[in-house]
């Protein structure tokens, strides 16, 4: 009887802790679910994210942001699982990465525009700009071609009709100052100024330049094409774009709060869209 009683303990005890380890690993999980990772580039991105953080939590929600520098490790990160999201891109450049690596990124929800802007080097005045002038642009296909439409817009060349938003310097059917391109990767056109005549640059990078939109020589429209097509997203893999934390996230993003801050805090370098 004694034995047996012991045993009725001994199960009774690994039950128990049994149950107890069980119900600590529901927990874990369920605050692991009420984390958002979200990957993003440091100016305005990560900035306009650290403003949501305690939004988020009104919401039972931490919103971890990685900073990340570059236009690529955003989206691997959230092919390969480490994020849950970014938040950098526009849909442009998120289709032309899909493209070219087989993957399924989707936008969720759009959140802000930056004017594309064109900022001195060599030369001040677009009217001054010399025959065979050094112009650099993004050297990626999107943020190219939207460069090229902000050049064409200031009568500095003429693209073909039907180049839209694909167009490459190869599409250039008029360049009567004979404009040499110097294609950088878009972090790298702020550094680059002072070895060029002029540069088009993506608000961002202007931004962490110390570049300010209203010293630019010419800007793209608030309320064009641009605005409509090149809105900075946040980003998840397909299939994920019921996920509750997600949606909680767009929303905030979306509310009137970032949009009082941004509009407070960028002066018209970034421009909310809701």
């Amino acid at each position: 009887m004694k034995n047996t009683f012991k045993k009725f303990i001994t199960v009774a005890l690994t039950l128990t802790l049994l149950s107890s380890a069980a119900a600590c690993g529901k927990k874990a999980s369920a605050n692991e679910n009420k984390t958002i990772k979200v990957g993003a580039n440091i100016t305005p991105h990560s900035e306009i994210l650290e403003v949501a953080k305690p939004l988020l939590e009104k919401k039972g929600y931490n919103l971890e942001i990685v900073k990340l520098e570059d236009s690529v490790t955003p989206n691997t990160g959230v092919i390969e699982g480490s994020l849950d999201a970014n938040y950098f891109q526009h849909v442009p450049y998120l289709e032309q990465f899909n493209k070219e690596n087989g993957s399924n990124l989707v936008s969720i929800g759009a959140i802000h525009y930056e004017p594309f802007g064109i900022y001195a080097g060599r030369t001040t005045n677009l009217a001054d700009l010399p025959d065979g002038a050094i112009v650099a642009v993004p050297n990626n296909v999107t943020n190219e071609a939207r460069a090229l439409l902000l050049l064409q817009q200031e009568g500095l060349l003429t693209l073909k009709e039907d180049a839209g938003i694909n167009a490459t310097v190869e599409d250039i059917v008029a360049n009567p100052k004979n404009i040499s391109f110097k294609e950088l990767a878009p972090e790298q056109l702020v550094a680059a100024l002072p070895d060029v005549d002029i540069a088009v640059i993506n608000g961002n990078y202007a931004i962490e330049g110390g570049l300010h939109v209203k010293d630019a020589l010419a800007v793209e429209a608030n309320d064009g094409l641009a605005a409509q097509t090149y809105g900075n997203i946040i980003a998840t893999k397909a299939g994920n774009e019921n996920n509750e934390a997600l949606k909680a996230l767009v929303e905030v993003l979306q509310g009137p709060e970032i949009k009082e801050y941004i509009e407070k805090t960028y002066g018209g370098a970034v421009v909310p869209l809701h």
